[in-house]
């Protein structure tokens, strides 16, 4: 059974309060993908971008380097990697331009969190597998966009073209961290896709191993 909202944010807390300092060094290694992410968002010039699963803010400043016009905001459910991301974000002299905020992916106020209510680009990063309610998340993200913005997401895929045993070791090793790869993580995009008319990209990489997806124009 899924941890109820209050439960999630207690386990990303106690999870992380001595992981996040060795999560970047260690994730780099299974989470590929993201700077590919990164270098496709292509936000237009004077932009906002959020990420939502913001985590240590790794992806954040790298955006932020990439796109010096664009303005970006954070969230997370953790206030212990969001500690995380402030110290990095400071040390980037990023803090003019590079926002971070408590907030829970299904429900937060944009515009009370961060004075902005849509955004041009949104994004999630191997954070859809570690919320209990996923699909809210998404649904919440969409609503977020500007009429031309995008969606993008990376995260486990279902490993298809892998040896069984190995999908399943995968599978029980991710739930030490409280991953959960979602199986039905394409049919609800292509939902999402249909209802709002609007195009959706989803690339499977590694084998399987994760997904890549845009969803808008």
């Amino acid at each position: 059974m899924d941890l109820t909202y209050d439960e999630h944010a207690r386990a990303m807390d106690r999870m992380y309060r001595y992981q996040r300092y060795i999560y970047d060094a260690t994730r780099r290694y299974y989470l590929p993908g993201r700077d590919r992410l990164i270098h496709r968002l292509h936000p237009p010039a004077g932009g906002t971008v959020l990420e939502i699963g913001c985590g240590t803010g790794r992806n954040l400043i790298r955006a932020a380097l990439r796109y010096p016009s664009a303005r970006f905001c954070g969230c997370d459910i953790s206030t212990e990697m969001l500690k995380s991301a402030g110290a990095a974000i400071e040390k980037a002299s990023l803090a003019d331009r590079v926002r971070v905020a408590w907030g829970d992916a299904t429900s937060f106020n944009a515009n009370a969190t961060f004075g902005c209510s849509k955004f041009d680009r949104i994004f999630f990063s191997y954070a859809v597998s570690m919320i209990p309610a996923w699909d809210d998340a998404i649904a919440h993200a969409l609503e977020l966009l500007t009429p031309q913005g995008q969606l993008h997401l990376i995260d486990f895929g279902q490993c298809e073209r892998w040896p069984a045993f190995a999908r399943r070791s995968l599978v029980e090793w991710l739930k030490l961290f409280g991953v959960k790869p979602r199986a039905e993580f394409e049919h609800e995009l292509r939902g999402q896709a249909a209802i709002r008319n609007v195009p959706l990209s989803y690339t499977t990489l590694y084998r399987g191993y994760a997904a890549y997806v845009v969803l808008g124009v």
